[in-house]
């Protein structure tokens, strides 16, 4: 039939209207390099082995409607001049797409690939919408070009966008999908979200996802690394396993919806011989692929458990690993973004984080800075945690009332004395008064009325005020620490309540 409808004038085959509407190719197909002048329609086809059509110009309509392609199948360097429709399409073998160009709609409503489908290096000059198509491994859109605004909706198991180009809008509609955005191009806003519900065609069908049902409904983005976030939000995905190392205008992402990052090792561990345990908040995977290089832990080829930072692949090579100073300023410039989004505690995480790298940053922080920084995470965790101030505040007061019980306290309250003279041939009397100095406790130190006269010494300390009570010497230095100590455990502890609870 090929040969019957080619032009002998033309050294390819150029091919008039050509209907292929319900045929079975039985043998390997070969369109390679033929131009169908007009319409050329496989609706319904079925090819059962390799099939070709590398260099192929479709001057007109190119319909694969409900064609079955059990093997691999080429459209490399294809040109489809008119529109390319691949509704419920079956890819069951790869299916390949690189270099083509797309000059008009292209449309995928609910193709099902088995296998791999790659647009690497593709042209989209005229597309509004590419899918909905579904495809269990993983969709090659690598140096990709959409010229228009694009709707992207696709349900994979990997998407992989590594120096894509969007010369306008796009909004990518996304299920279970892994993506990958690195060194992607975005010159205008660029939206991803994870579709909740199962995909949809133009009508209103459910887009059948069987292939795909193993995998979790989310969609998980890998890599930002040499984008330019200023364009891009990022809607309900997961960022726990994302690297933004190499990113730029990071302050300007925006982050809307249940957006989620990695967390610390979870239970308790040890240092030396102190029992501690990793505080809860958002981290970025760069950070457990530092700290896991630097502890060696867990050894290369061993699964990590959730009580382990997560290595990255050559987590073993330290000097791949990106240090405490690109970290920091990796969380300042998120910090940045969620503050400017109104997500006040997601931001006062990225603090946390970002002060931790500072602490931790023996190049670019000095060391009275970083004894600083020890001191502030050790008293409150940064501003960060109200429950390791009001510890110390209560420790600082116990400590307060036992000094004040032992060394503070005098015998007895000193009474007042008054002293003058008559004269001797009488007259106007004069009289001092005057108050005998505090003696230190020579009995029982630790009764009941002892530790109450403490105790309103201690509370009147720390809201900076005076109780008026008498001291001993001892006891008066004592007061005066714990008025200038235990306000500002009390500060630190409503700042951090604050922190958490700011809109």
């Amino acid at each position: 039939m090929l040969d019957a409808l080619r032009d002998p004038t033309t050294e390819h085959p150029r091919l008039g209207p050509a209907r292929f509407d319900g045929a079975s190719f039985t043998g390997s197909a070969r369109f390679d390099g033929a131009t169908f002048t007009h319409t050329a329609s496989f609706d319904g086809a079925t090819f059962t082995h390799a099939a070709s059509f590398d260099g192929t110009i479709f001057a007109g309509l190119a319909a694969f409607n409900q064609t079955t392609f059990t093997y691999a199948v080429w459209f490399d360097r294809a040109t489809f001049t008119g529109a390319a429709a691949f509704g419920n399409a079956t890819f069951i073998g790869a299916a390949n797409f690189g270099g083509a160009t797309f000059m008009n709609a292209v449309q995928f409503p609910g193709a099902t690939f088995t296998h791999d489908v790659t647009f690497t290096a593709a042209r989209f000059e005229n597309a509004p919408w590419l899918g909905p198509l579904v495809c269990g491994g993983t969709v090659g859109l690598q140096s990709a070009v959409f010229e228009k605004p694009v709707t992207i909706v696709i349900a994979a198991r990997e998407l992989s966008l590594r120096r894509t180009r969007f010369a306008s809008t796009a909004t990518l509609r996304l299920r279970h999908t892994e993506l990958d955005l690195a060194g992607a191009v975005l010159e205008y806003p660029v939206t991803v979200a994870a579709e909740l519900a199962p995909l949809t065609g133009p009508l209103g069908h459910p887009v059948p996802e069987e292939v795909l049902a193993a995998w979790d409904a989310g969609v998980c983005v890998r890599n930002l690394s040499g984008v330019d976030a200023a364009h891009l939000a990022l809607t309900d995905v997961d960022l726990s396993e994302c690297r933004f190392a190499g990113a730029v205008h990071l302050d300007q992402l925006r982050m809307d919806g249940r957006t989620t990052f990695a967390h610390p090792p979870i239970g308790w561990h040890r240092r030396g011989l102190m029992p501690l345990r990793w505080s809860r908040r958002r981290t970025l995977a760069e950070e457990h692929h530092w700290r896991a290089a630097t502890t060696g832990h867990p050894t290369p080829g061993r699964e990590p458990s959730a009580r382990e930072w997560q290595p990255a692949p050559h987590h073993s090579d330290l000097s791949r690993a990106r240090g405490p100073e690109t970290l920091a300023a990796l969380y300042r410039q998120l910090r940045k973004a969620l503050e400017d989004g109104k997500n006040e505690p997601g931001a006062a995480d990225f603090y946390y984080g970002e002060m931790e790298m500072r602490r931790r940053d023996r190049t670019g922080t000095a060391r009275a800075e970083r004894g600083l920084l020890h001191g502030y995470w050790l008293l409150s965790g940064y501003g960060l945690r109200a429950s390791r101030a009001l510890g110390w505040l209560a420790a600082a007061m116990l400590v307060t009332i036992v000094l004040l019980m032992g060394f503070g306290l005098p015998q007895d309250s000193p009474k007042q004395v008054a002293i003058g003279s008559v004269p001797p041939g009488g007259g106007k009397v004069t009289f001092e008064i005057d108050k005998a100095d505090p003696q230190n406790l020579t009995g029982k130190r630790f009764t009941d009325e002892r530790f109450e006269m403490a105790l309103s010494v201690t509370l009147n300390s720390v809201v900076f005020r005076s109780s008026g009570q008498d001291l001993t010497t001892a006891g008066t230095y004592i007061e005066m620490a714990s008025r200038v100590t235990e306000p500002v455990l009390l500060g630190l502890a409503v700042l951090a309540v604050r922190n958490r609870v700011k809109r």
